[in-house]
Formats: structure tokens, C-alpha cells, sequence
């Protein structure tokens, strides 16, 4: 996801945007009204007013259009080439639903060529507009020093220093070194890769993007510079050593010739998915709790104290989105309240209680983490979260990438690769790369429907038995 601070160029995509809209329509009224002189703008009758209708059509369509083929989207590394594109897209598809409205509303009496000649005048002003927007910021960026993004660059591999080069010698990007850290011998360098977490530490308000050669990192020094980012609202990029790396669980941007790879925002991170998911989540649990967790929570609690002390209750630190750490929630099963690290619970483990086993085994007592979900630590579907100690462990069998991508969603209660039946205990790297490889499926291919049906697999596989949940 994509954080903008201190910057003020942000306020122009939606002034570009009212721009436009305006453009379409001023241009659309002159042209409605000087071939049809009995069409009137502020008609009482609302279908026979072409001006009106047309004025909705041509927001809604515009709108919708320029979305699908990002045709807002235009960043500082955008080449000009990249946005002669655009206009020349968005010219081709706003054309088509021009004619098509005229089609569909044959009383306007409109020759082909005015139309063509409306839309040319139309993508000639918001072309210019477009273009002298993008040259103005560059100039802003080379002769008064504004709107620049302040970064640091972590590792020093053949990629990492060619995009070094292109920053320092393209001023009109507006990318502003503040320091690079590296453990190889540099001149430049600011200090080691160690160094660069106390750097970051005071200089969180004062830091835009991280630039990572992931060749030069380790499993745990991304974990940590993906956590820094989230928490401090920064943008991390990754700098791949040959352009094989490169996936569509990534977004690939290229920086003149070099790739640099960004955390993708998956259909589960998008804004509008975020509210229908997070609905589904606060509904699905408050019934839960309400008529679920009421009474069962009585019954377990005189069961569990009659068995065994200790409380209710057990939790753990696990790992979660943005390798955020949380407490998980689940009712007690074993005879301790300490946390093992590293260690699962094993089939026939010694520690587990006889109503511990019971309800492990119908996955009752992970049913607690319904309050992590009001929380917002987790989600009812999702990636299984691990505990810390494993988090790291599984990251060296998996590829890098992809453990990445896993944890850039929130965690669930239940998953795919849990009803596919790669749960609970690891005992081969098999079992983990399936479980990864099931997850990362999931967020790809994300929808209601998906989750509605995990969790009614989940509630069979509960009542049936898991012959895994031990």
C-alpha cells in the first residue's frame, strides 16, 4: 500500500479530475446545444433532457473508465512515453461510450464528425493539462527543490547502485538521499545495515521510502523494515538482483531500465473490500459471542477449574499483518498457562488436559479469537497466524516472496490450507509450503463467496473431526 507524507501534489490528481469532468461537459453542452436548439439544459422533463442525461453519463463513465485503466495514476518515475499511453487509451474508450450513448438516444441529432471532433477537442485540452501538470512538478523538483521524497537505500548490490545513480543523476524525480546503509565497503555509506534501524528510529518523521537490496537482507532484517513501514506509515520498496524475481504477488515498477518492487495491494486490502470485510467480520462475531460464547463460555470455565487450575483463557503471541505482534485468544487445553517457545502441541501430548483434548479436537478452543477479531488483530478467514519463533523458522523454507505477500493481510480464525488439511503441527517442509502455497491462493483469489464457504467447511470438519487438531 502506498503512503503519501508531507507532500502536497496530491491535492492535484482530484483537481485534474474536476478539470476534466468539466472539460467532457462543457465541451458535450456546446456541442448539444448548437445542433439541436430545442434541447434545453434545465428541462423539467428529465429523460427527454439530453443535456442533463448526458452530464450524469459522462461522470459515471468517465469516472469508472479512468479507474479501470489508471489513467490518474501517474507517479514521478512515470515515463512520458507511459502517459501518451494513457491519454490515447482513455481517448479510445471514452470515444466508444460517446458514440455508444448517442446510439442508444438516436433523437440527438449529432453528425459522427462533430463527435469526433468534440472528443479530439476534449482529450487536446486535458492532454495539455495533463502534460504541463507533469512538467511543472519536475520543475518544481529541479530549480526550487519541492516536492521532493526524502529515502534511504539498504544493501549495495549491482541493482541497488545503478538505482542509486539514476537518483542522484534524474534531479527532476525528486528523490532525495538521506543515507545508505551497507555492510559491503562504500564510501557513501552511512553505516552498516545494523545501523539503519537506530537511523530510522530518529529519523522516523523525516523518512518517506526505504529502498531494500533484498540480496544483501535477511528473512528477519526485512520482517523488520516491513514493520518499521507499517507502523510509520512509509512506503518499502524492494530491489530484486535479476529481473526472474519478479512476480504479480508484486507490483513492478521500473525506474528507467531498473525493477523495483513494491508490496502489491491485494483485492482483501482494497478500500471498499476492507469495509465489506470488516462488516462481514463484526456481524459474523458479535453472533458468535452473543449466542455461541455466552453459555459455552459457563460450561468450559467449570469444566476446565474442575480439571485442572489456571484460567479461562490462554495466550500466545503470534505474528500478524505487516508482522504486527499480537495475543491470540483461545480457551485452555493444556495443564500449563506458560508459553513453550517453538514447540506445537504433538499428538498424545502429556501436557493436554482430558476436556483440553475434547475440544482441540472439535477446534472449540480457538473460538476466543472471535475478540481478536472485534479487535481488529485478525479476521474469521484468513492465513493461520504462527507464533514468533516460527515465523522466522518457516521464512528459511519458503520463498522469500511469498512470505512476504502472506503476511500482508490480516490473519483468520480458519483458512484455506486449514480445511484443505494443513494444520497444527509441522512436521515435514512440505506441510508448511502447502499451507504458504494455499494462503497465497487465497489472497489472490479473495471474494465473500470464498469465505462464507471456508467457514462452512470449517464447521464440518469441526463436527466430524479433524484428525489433525490434536
Amino acid at each position: 500500500m502506498e503512503y503519501k507524507r508531507g507532500r502536497y501534489s496530491w491535492i492535484l490528481r482530484p483537481l485534474l479530475i474536476i478539470f476534466d469532468l468539466l472539460i467532457i461537459n462543457i465541451f458535450a453542452y456546446n456541442l448539444l446545444h448548437f445542433n439541436n436548439q430545442n434541447l434545453y439544459f434545465f428541462s423539467i422533463d428529465f429523460l427527454n433532457n439530453k443535456n442533463l442525461l448526458y452530464l450524469i453519463y459522462s461522470i459515471v463513465v468517465w469516472l469508472l473508465s479512468t479507474y479501470f485503466i489508471n489513467f490518474y495514476k501517474v507517479y514521478r518515475y512515470t515515463s512520458l512515453l507511459n502517459i501518451f499511453s494513457l491519454i490515447i487509451k482513455q481517448f479510445f474508450v471514452y470515444g466508444v461510450l460517446t458514440y455508444a450513448f448517442e446510439g442508444v438516444f438516436r433523437s440527438i441529432n449529432v453528425e459522427a464528425k462533430e463527435t469526433f471532433r468534440y472528443l479530439i477537442y476534449c482529450f487536446l485540452a486535458i492532454g495539455f493539462i495533463k502534460l504541463l501538470s507533469y512538467y511543472i512538478l519536475k520543475s518544481i523538483r529541479v530549480y526550487l527543490k519541492g516536492n521532493l521524497r526524502n529515502i534511504i537505500v539498504i544493501g549495495s548490490g549491482e541493482s541497488a547502485n545503478e538505482l542509486k545513480k539514476i537518483f542522484r543523476k534524474r534531479k527532476e524525480l525528486g528523490y532525495n538521499i538521506k543515507a545508505i546503509f551497507s555492510n559491503s565497503e562504500d564510501k557513501n555509506s552511512s553505516g552498516s545495515i545494523e545501523d539503519s534501524f537506530a537511523y530510522l528510529e530518529r529519523n522516523d518523521d523525516n523518512v518517506d521510502e526505504i529502498y531494500c537490496s533484498i540480496q544483501d537482507l535477511s528473512e528477519k532484517e526485512i520482517n523488520q523494515y516491513v514493520r518499521y513501514a507499517n507502523l510509520n506509515h512509509c512506503n518499502i520498496k524492494f530491489i530484486p538482483n535479476t529481473n526472474k524475481l519478479l512476480t504479480k504477488r508484486f507490483k513492478t515498477d521500473y525506474y528507467n531500465y531498473i525493477p523495483v518492487l513494491s508490496i502489491q495491494e491485494v483485492a482483501l486490502n482494497n478500500e471498499i473490500n476492507k469495509v465489506f470485510k470488516r462488516g462481514f467480520d463484526i456481524v459474523f462475531s458479535l453472533l458468535i459471542m452473543v449466542f455461541v460464547l455466552s453459555w459455552l463460555s459457563i460450561i468450559l470455565f467449570i469444566l476446565i477449574k474442575l480439571e485442572s487450575k489456571g484460567p479461562l483463557y490462554y495466550k500466545h503471541k503470534r505474528t500478524g499483518i505487516n508482522y504486527k505482534e499480537f495475543y491470540c485468544y483461545k480457551y485452555r487445553s493444556l495443564n500449563i498457562t506458560k508459553e513453550s517457545k517453538g514447540t506445537y502441541v504433538k499428538q498424545n501430548d502429556k501436557r493436554l488436559t482430558r476436556i483440553g483434548k475434547f475440544i482441540r479436537r472439535k477446534s472449540i478452543d480457538e473460538l476466543p479469537q472471535f475478540i481478536n477479531v472485534l479487535k481488529g488483530d485478525m479476521s474469521v478467514v484468513g492465513p493461520r497466524p504462527h507464533m514468533l519463533s516460527y515465523t522466522e523458522d518457516y521464512s528459511k523454507k519458503i520463498n522469500k516472496y511469498n512470505f512476504i505477500f502472506r503476511h500482508n493481510v490480516k490473519p483468520g480464525i480458519t483458512g484455506l490450507a486449514q480445511i484443505k488439511g494443513y494444520r497444527g503441527e509441522i512436521k515435514r517442509d512440505k506441510d508448511i509450503i502447502n499451507r504458504v502455497k494455499y494462503d497465497i491462493f487465497y489472497i489472490e483469489n479473495w471474494s465473500l463467496l470464498l469465505d462464507i464457504k471456508i467457514i462452512f467447511q470449517t464447521f464440518i470438519n469441526a463436527v466430524k473431526g479433524d484428525d489433525k487438531a490434536y
